[in-house]
């Protein structure tokens, strides 16, 4: 309770400082508990990212960005209260928490504040005619479990008849939301599907392989957050299921996952919503304006990791849709609705990502009205133990839309006739 006390203190008195900047994205972290090593990366290129259009650029059209931080543990409830405690000058959110972002959506709507949750949360919030405020591009767990079929299709010469897919998943709305999906894949396709629940945080789940190795099915889905995910890995490899019939969600393919199984993790394969290294141009410019002035958030071990990419990647899109705002109100000083404004038309090419540092980094994305989700892509990488880095096995691959567009469809308009709320982008 102290703690907790003390972070909020602090997070009040940024607020209330003379010196709090034009444009404030608080950063829901959670450097601390059984996640931590999810939530530093991706914290740390977060931060590292609005420091360096702070340090280059001068801000976003001359405003700077300011991000107070506060820490919840990965604790739902500790972040609605960090959103409390933020949102009166928030432009825009974007928590890397399923459960979080389910509790903040009739929060932020009701506030007029924009989430923005890359590739995880309420699925069908990619339907902008009911969720006006909430975004999810480039893609989302139904899409993610598309691409993984379609990829198994593919190795198996487009007929999974007779097969077996099991999902090891995390019991929590993160690991349950690709499972609709998978049980209508699996009528389409003919293969039979299992779901097998890990309960938070994941470290016992030696009953569901002894299931795998029971029922010896092709392929594993893996849909793990944190220490689930080697722990995971580690438990296939007692079973001697081979890794490379393994697949994770791209919250299940990152370096905090694999390196701690060592040589055992080699051939695991994961989803990918962007590319990971460091081989990228914007890396250039975080030595000169960040790392060289010692204001990096974290101590230098994370740069090129795949998490940390998400940060920076995160804030890009974020920096680009207050951009976008700016042009459509004719203002640098831009609000929360402003911002969202600017999501809902955003529109990044690969010339805009090349342009920025990230050429050849991620698929490109398209926001219109009705849209919030972008295309959906993802694509299949694999990691390499002896030289500690992920391959690319395939482009990015396109979802299967005729089955996901009417899920979105079905789940989001149930959601408006629950709630009340008038469909829009007619």
């Amino acid at each position: 309770m102290k703690s907790k006390i003390i972070t909020f203190a602090l997070v009040i008195a940024m607020f209330a400082g003379p010196a709090m900047a034009d444009l404030t994205i608080p950063l829901i972290s959670f450097r601390t508990g059984p996640y931590a090593a999810n939530g530093i990366p991706i914290a740390d290129g977060y931060t590292d990212y609005f420091t360096l259009i702070n340090e280059r650029d001068g801000g976003v059209g001359g405003q700077k960005i300011v991000m107070p931080e506060c820490e919840t543990g990965y604790n739902t409830e500790k972040g609605v209260e960090c959103y409390e405690a933020t949102k009166q000058k928030a432009v825009l959110y974007q928590p890397v928490s399923t459960g979080l972002n389910y509790q903040l959506i009739p929060k932020a709507s009701a506030d007029q504040i924009p989430i923005h949750s890359i590739g995880h949360g309420r699925t069908s919030a990619a339907n902008g005619a009911v969720f006006k405020w909430i975004f999810n591009y480039p893609t989302n767990y139904w899409a993610g479990a598309s691409v993984a079929v379609k990829y198994l299709l593919k190795e198996n010469n487009g007929d999974l008849t007779g097969k077996s897919i099991a999902l090891v998943h995390h019991n929590s709305a993160f690991g349950k939301e690709p499972i609709p999906t998978l049980e209508i894949l699996a009528d389409k396709h003919g293969f039979n599907f299992t779901a097998l629940a890990v309960d938070h945080p994941g470290q016992e789940q030696k009953s569901q392989w002894l299931q795998i190795r029971r029922e010896q099915p092709d392929y594993v889905l893996l849909w793990g957050w944190g220490v689930m995910n080697p722990v995971a890995i580690n438990e296939a490899v007692n079973v001697r299921f081979p890794l490379e019939n393994m697949i994770g969600v791209w919250w299940s393919g990152s370096e905090s996952d694999v390196l701690p199984g060592g040589k055992n993790s080699d051939g695991y394969k994961a989803l990918a919503m962007h590319a990971s290294g460091a081989n990228f141009g914007v890396y250039g410019d975080l030595k000169t304006f960040v790392y060289d002035k010692g204001l990096a958030a974290g101590n230098g071990d994370q740069m090129g990791t795949v998490l940390y990419n998400r940060g920076l990647y995160s804030a890009m899109l974020a920096v680009e849709a207050i951009k976008t705002a700016q042009e459509i109100h004719g203002v640098s000083q831009v609000t929360a609705p402003m911002v969202r404004d600017g999501m809902e038309t955003l529109v990044v090419t690969e010339e805009l990502m090349a342009n920025l540092g990230f050429e050849n980094f991620a698929p490109e994305i398209e926001a219109t009205c009705d849209n919030h989700g972008g295309q959906g892509l993802a694509a299949v990488r694999q990691w390499d133990a002896e030289t500690k880095s992920w391959t690319m096995l395939t482009d990015f691959i396109a979802p299967d839309n005729d089955v996901i567009n009417p899920l979105i469809t079905a789940d989001s308009e149930a959601y408006a006739a629950e709630v009340g709320i008038e469909l829009r982008c007619e």
